[in-house]
C-alpha cells in the first residue's frame, strides 16, 4: 500500500467541494492501482505453455474496494474477470477491506480516522455504509454476487468443497470460468460482536482474515499499538467460524496472534498475502518460526507481488522469498497471494501471472513445484476447511 499517496490522496480529498467525487475515485483508482511493468506481457513459450496448464489460484486482490464493473476489461487496476480469464487464474480470492486508519503507517496506527468512510461516500455507497462497516463488508459481497449472477455463468461464487469440485470439472471442458471466494479482511467488520460472523457466513464469505492495519477488539495487528494476541471474543469468532467451514486467514496478525490462534484448531490455514522477514525485514512479513508453525498445521503462505512484501520491484524478488519458504518449510507450503488492487503497485495485473511461472521455471522450480505453489497447494488447504455442501 502506497503509505506516502494515501496521506496525500486524504488531505486533497478533504480539500474538494462535493463536485465530481466520483470522478476523484476513479483517478485515484488509477493511480495507486499501478503496476510496475507495463502491459502487455511476453513470457518465454514454455513459460506460456506451462502457464495454460496450471490451475492459479490467488488468495488475496481487493477490486470490490473500487467502483468498477467486474465484467469489464479496464485500462487500469488490476482485476477483472477478463483478465483473470487472460491469465488463466481458476480461483480469485476476493478481499474485503471496511476499515483503514488515518493517518496510516506500516506500525502504530490507531482505529480512529477512517479513509474508508470518505471513499465509500465519494464512490455514492449506500447511506448506511457510512458508519457501519458491517453494512460495508455486505454491500461489497453483493457487488460481488451481482457480477456473478450478471455473468451468464463465467464467474462462479465458491461456497462449498462442492462448488470446487463444479468449477474444476468446468474449466476441463470451459477454462475461461472462473471461481470467486469471498475474504474479509479484517474482524472489526463484526462491529465487537462474534455472533456476527454467522451474517457473513451466510452473505458467502468463506476466508476469515483476523486484522487488517488496526488492532481491534478480536485479534491484534503487526501494525497496530497494542499488538496483542487473540481476546476471548476473538477466540468465540474463531471457534465459530472454524466450526462453520471458514478458512483462517493470518495475513496482518501481530506475532502473539498467530502463536494464539495455531493452539486452537489444527486446520491447516493461510498467510494471504505478504512476504518473509528473512528477505524482506518489514513488521508485516513472517519470520521463520512463524512460517514453520503455520507449515506444521498444513497451512500455506501466500508471497505477494509488491515492494514492501519483497523488498524489490522484480518477480526474481518474489521468487527469492518463495525459495525460502520452500526451502524452510517445503514445497506444500507456499501460494500466490498477489494483493491485486489493494491500493498498492503490483509488480503485473493479472494477466502477467505468466511472468511468475517464468520466474519460477528460470529458478530452476519444476513444472511439478510451480503447479503446487501456483494453486494446488491452496486448493488442498480449502478442501480441508470448506464445508462439503
Amino acid at each position: 500500500m502506497k503509505i506516502g499517496i494515501l496521506r496525500l490522496f486524504s488531505l486533497t480529498i478533504l480539500g474538494f467541494t462535493l463536485v465530481n467525487l466520483t470522478g476523484c475515485a476513479s483517478l485515484f483508482d488509477r493511480w495507486i492501482n499501478d503496476t510496475t511493468i507495463d502491459p502487455p506481457y511476453t513470457a518465454s513459450t514454455e513459460a506460456n505453455k506451462l502457464h495454460q496448464q496450471l490451475l492459479i489460484i490467488d488468495l488475496h486482490a481487493d477490486p470490490l474496494l473500487w467502483n468498477r464493473n467486474l465484467l469489464k476489461q479496464y485500462s487500469y487496476g488490476h482485476v477483472d474477470l477478463p483478465r483473470l480469464q487472460e491469465g488463466n487464474v481458476a480461483l480469485q480470492v476476493f478481499g474485503v477491506v471496511t476499515g483503514v486508519p488515518f493517518p496510516i503507517s506500516f506500525e502504530g496506527n490507531r482505529d480512529q480516522w477512517d479513509l474508508i468512510t470518505l471513499l465509500s461516500a465519494i464512490q455514492n455507497w449506500p447511506i448506511e455504509t457510512q458508519d457501519s462497516r458491517l453494512r460495508r463488508a455486505l454491500y461489497q459481497a453483493d457487488k460481488l454476487r451481482n457480477s456473478a449472477a450478471a455473468s451468464e455463468g463465467a464467474l462462479r461464487i465458491i461456497k462449498t468443497r462442492t462448488d470446487l469440485e463444479v468449477l474444476l470439472n468446468t474449466r476441463k471442458l470451459d477454462e475461461t470460468v472462473v471461481g470467486a471466494l469471498l475474504s474479509l479482511e479484517g474482524a472489526h467488520a463484526l462491529e465487537g460482536d462474534p455472533a456476527n460472523i454467522d451474517v457473513l457466513f451466510e452473505a458467502g464469505f468463506r476466508m476469515l482474515g483476523l486484522v487488517h492495519l488496526t488492532d481491534n477488539d478480536m485479534a491484534g495487528s503487526a501494525h497496530g499499538v497494542r499488538k496483542h494476541g487473540l481476546t476471548n471474543k476473538g477466540r468465540q469468532m474463531v471457534d465459530r467460524a472454524l466450526s462453520l467451514g471458514m478458512v483462517i486467514d493470518l495475513a496482518h496478525t501481530s506475532p502473539q496472534t498467530i502463536d494464539d490462534i495455531l493452539k486452537l484448531s489444527n486446520k491447516p490455514m493461510v498467510a494471504s498475502h505478504g512476504g518473509v522477514r528473512a528477505t524482506c525485514d518489514t513488521a508485516r512479513n513472517l519470520d521463520d518460526r512463524h512460517i514453520q508453525a503455520i507449515a506444521n498445521n498444513g497451512g500455506i503462505i501466500g508471497i505477494g507481488l509488491y515492494e514492501y512484501a519483497n523488498c524489490g520491484k522484480t518477480m526474481n524478488d518474489t521468487v527469492r522469498a518463495i525459495r525460502h519458504v520452500v526451502n524452510l518449510a517445503g514445497i506444500d507450503h507456499v501460494a500466490l497471494g498477489s494483493d491485486f488492487d489493494g491500493a498498492t503497485e503490483t509488480l503485473t495485473d493479472a494477466t502477467g501471472l505468466v511472468l511468475l511461472t517464468d520466474a519460477l521455471l528460470i529458478d530452476g522450480f519444476s513444472e511439478i513445484e510451480i503447479k503446487s505453489i501456483m494453486g494446488a497447494n491452496a486448493l488442498r488447504v480449502f478442501n480441508k476447511n470448506l464445508p462439503e455442501n
